[in-house]
């Protein structure tokens, strides 16, 4: 009798597994750099020439087939909006909530000619505080806004409980993109700073304030902000579960803050008090600290800040040019805005997503390719069974407990089975300022409705359009939205090597992440708890750190000797590696995967790995790269190639590296997690 798992696999393989022919697109040869060699370096021989033929847009801060397909996605959305745009549609329908939207966030005349206007009753509403009561019933007002400051409240699964939902205090309220940016003498944190006074200081002066107002305003803010930035874990410690993991009932929360009313915010937030995840008991500290000790006119000219930063974007040009300047051209190296269209279109993804994701499947993705993506899912799900049950250092008793979680996987794709109903939100067309808030707040309150109750397993973390996937350990599921389902990732068209080099090796990524440091943590029901035996865990311990000293030596781009954070990425280089692993087992059970027949002179393999070297081609900005290496988790894309590939045996057996290559790594050096 056959298992589960081999009807599963059998099923995969029937659907997606119909005669590669030359109807069937393979990979971009035209993209390839045949003057690299691709066991010297891969990332160059798989797309050089098609970075040097296609720089990087002005408006972007890196550039591959990958993020031009997601460009080219939200001009499907515009196309969308422009047309639903342009005609009447009921109240509170789709149509009209997105279509209004956009009418009114395009009409950039009106948005200038408001200028700061919209933005006043919050800004006489925090220069009328009068005492601490005034001071934090304008933090409750704030934060039903969506400003949530100094701390965030929001809803959470219960890590040791995951079918059900909490409340979650956070830290919050920083506008450097990290702690480090406040604290560490680094010259390029230095510059960040100085950057940051004279940005703060130009948004003060827009707001009303002369130069010199303007300027101590911001040296109070950096003073305000520097504070809690030292009371805040930084991001390699973030990454940790345990050390976030803090909850108590609202008793505890009053104690630990005592200067808080938190009976009077959860009534305004319509919260009944329950358990709350205080996820750094630090900073609160700090936050009560500060409620005790600094001067009101010092809190007020911070949520001024506050106010004025987040609604940058939503007000007249000259705010969004001072808002661009810091953090897209400073920081990131970007060199100019977005057309306003494609920057209305991201707005109404983010702030109404699933009402535009409606129409955006409707004609982006068929029922087809639902299947056969559920097809190449199921496949690649079963290729990880079988590699956990081939693991020759895993004691049977872990194995069991890996299996089951990996059993019990949710898999979504392309688009929610329940869309959520936005037809309780205001859109108006001629007013852009008040939408952007009216569906800021609708999301606010539908994410306070969650606490209390029973998790809903049919939520979506991302809006179909969007080009991305993530996998949820508290939940654990992953989750594929229809915009990543897109060419470069994948096709119907597409040949098996070319699915299974990019999208596949997206899906295995994202079913590792449930094995990774972090999700390693979590058992099959989404619990934070340990699964694993003593001996193992060890083991897994040693095969992890080996990635971190890997990736530790890897520097990034430009003249300054800066090095990839090892533990920063390890999660998503673990994925990286155990992805590349299982797609490709995945791969070869197919008829083209079996087969030796070249295409364009490459075989089904070397087709494979190429397909991923094209898909994770970015050119990247230095200062983009800069960024990277300190508050993303995932590697800049070279490493994402080079990493993977060179500690992959099939790789070098592929296109016949010599021992001693670079993209060949002695057996010592080479790690295998999964």
């Amino acid at each position: 009798m056959r298992s589960g798992w081999a009807i599963l696999l059998m099923a995969a393989m029937g659907a997606g597994a119909s005669a590669q022919n030359a109807s069937l697109k393979s990979i971009d040869t035209s993209d390839l750099d045949r003057k690299a060699a691709p066991c010297n370096d891969f990332f160059e021989f798989s797309n050089g020439t098609w970075r040097a033929l296609n720089p990087i847009p002005a408006s972007m801060d890196r550039w591959s087939r990958r993020w031009q397909a997601g460009e080219m996605n939200k001009d499907q959305l515009r196309k969308i909006l422009d047309e639903v745009s342009a005609a009447d549609h009921p109240a509170g329908s789709p149509a009209q909530l997105t279509g209004d939207f956009y009418a009114a966030c395009t009409n950039e005349k009106a948005v200038n000619e408001a200028g700061i206007t919209p933005l006043k009753p919050y800004l006489t509403g925090i220069d009328a505080i009068e005492d601490a009561a005034g001071l934090q019933k304008e933090i409750r007002e704030l934060h039903s806004a969506g400003v949530q400051v100094p701390f965030s409240f929001n809803s959470s699964q219960n890590q040791h409980d995951p079918g059900n939902v909490i409340a979650e205090v956070g830290a919050a309220g920083l506008g450097l993109p990290d702690r480090d940016y406040y604290l560490k003498p680094e010259k390029r944190f230095a510059d960040a700073r100085a950057a940051y006074l004279v940005y703060a200081a130009e948004i003060f002066k827009l707001s009303g304030a002369s130069d010199a107002e303007a300027k101590a305003a911001a040296q109070s803010i950096m003073e305000f902000e520097t504070g809690l930035a030292k009371a805040s874990l930084d991001n390699v410690a973030l990454r940790d579960p345990h050390a976030t993991d803090h909850i108590v009932d609202y008793a505890a929360l009053q104690k630990m803050t005592p200067h808080f009313d938190w009976t009077a915010y959860l009534s305004v937030a319509g919260v009944a008090p329950g358990a709350v995840n205080v996820d750094q008991p630090v900073f609160m500290a700090e936050v009560e600290r500060q409620l005790v000790s600094t001067q009101l006119t010092k809190w007020k000219t911070y949520l001024r800040w506050q106010v004025l930063n987040n609604a940058a974007d939503a007000l007249s040009q000259p705010f969004v040019d001072a808002r661009f300047g810091f953090y897209q051209k400073q920081l990131a190296g970007v060199g100019e805005l977005k057309p306003r269209g494609t920057r209305c279109a991201e707005l109404a993804d983010g702030l109404l997503g699933e009402a535009l994701g409606q129409e955006y499947v409707k004609r982006y993705f068929p029922p087809e390719a639902k299947e056969r993506a559920k097809a190449m899912v199921t496949n690649i799900l079963s290729a990880m069974h079988e590699t956990i049950d081939g693991l020759d250092w895993m004691t049977p008793e872990t194995k069991k407990k890996a299996i089951e979680k990996l059993s019990t996987f949710q898999v979504k794709i392309g688009y929610p089975d329940k869309w959520k109903d936005y037809s309780s939100v205001k859109i108006v067309r001629g007013d852009h300022f008040g939408n952007t808030v009216a569906a800021t707040r609708f999301l606010i309150t539908d994410d306070r409705a969650k606490i209390n109750k029973p998790v809903d397993r049919t939520i979506w973390g991302m809006t179909p359009p969007t080009s991305n996937a993530y996998y949820n350990p508290l939940m654990n599921e992953i989750v594929f939205p229809a915009g990543i389902l897109q060419p470069p990732a994948f096709n119907l068209n597409y040949t098996d090597a070319v699915n299974y080099g990019a999208i596949g090796v997206v899906i295995g990524h994202e079913i590792s992440h449930g094995f990774d440091d972090q999700g390693a943590q979590f058992d099959s029901t989404g619990m934070l708890k340990n699964w694993w035996t003593p001996d193992d865990l060890t083991k897994f311990q040693a095969k992890t750190a080996c990635v971190v000293k890997q990736f530790d030596g890897f520097r990034i781009d430009g003249p300054d000797d800066i090095h990839i954070n090892g533990k920063l990425v390890l999660g998503e280089s673990i994925g990286d590696l155990a992805g590349l692993k299982i797609a490709y087992r995945a791969f070869k059970k197919t008829p083209q995967g079996q087969s030796m027949e070249k295409v364009d002179g490459f075989t089904p393999d070397q087709q494979f790995f190429i397909a991923w070297g094209q898909f994770r081609g970015d050119e990247t900005r230095l200062e983009t790269q800069k960024l990277m290496v300190q508050g993303d988790p995932h590697p800049v894309a070279k490493y994402r190639v080079l990493g993977p590939m060179s500690n992959f045996p099939p790789f070098a057996e592929a296109f016949s590296c010599k021992a001693g290559s670079a993209m060949t790594r002695p057996d010592s050096e080479r790690c295998v997690v999964w």
